[in-house]
């Protein structure tokens, strides 16, 4: 039961996909159908349209399988460095910055949506007495 919950999950979040594809290729939107697809299942589940339920596991499951997509692109890294020997600085140098404007920007955002929730747990408390 637990396999066929997980992939009737999964099944939720490739017909997202596709929908991101079907509406990227009617409006000829140059933004890539996974995104659209991941956009339109943020504001499913911002308005609860799809509850987190329902594709909670799926997710979960999918997300424990991730490092194995990154492994064929380090595999055509060490196989064709001659790509990186002539910009290799000029790349790390992007790699490093655009990580550290990552990190700031991740972190502040969760600092903000932390104390957004503080201040609403303190007004609730403060507001039922």
């Amino acid at each position: 039961m637990k396999h066929l919950v997980i992939c009737s999950q999964i099944v939720v979040l490739f017909l997202f996909y596709y929908i991101g594809v079907f509406i990227q290729e009617l409006f000829s939107i140059p933004i890539p159908a996974s995104i659209i697809g991941l956009l339109l299942l943020l504001v499913c589940l911002k308005f609860k349209v799809i509850p987190v339920e329902y594709i909670n596991r799926g997710a979960g499951f999918l997300i424990a399988f991730l490092p194995l997509l990154f492994v064929p692109i380090c595999i055509g890294v060490i196989k064709y460095p001659e790509l990186f020997s002539s910009k290799g600085f000029i790349i790390m140098f992007v790699v490093f910055i655009s990580t550290i404007f990552t990190l700031l920007i991740s972190g502040g955002t969760s600092q903000i949506l932390e104390n957004s929730v503080n201040k609403r747990k303190d007004q609730n408390k403060w507001g039922n007495y």
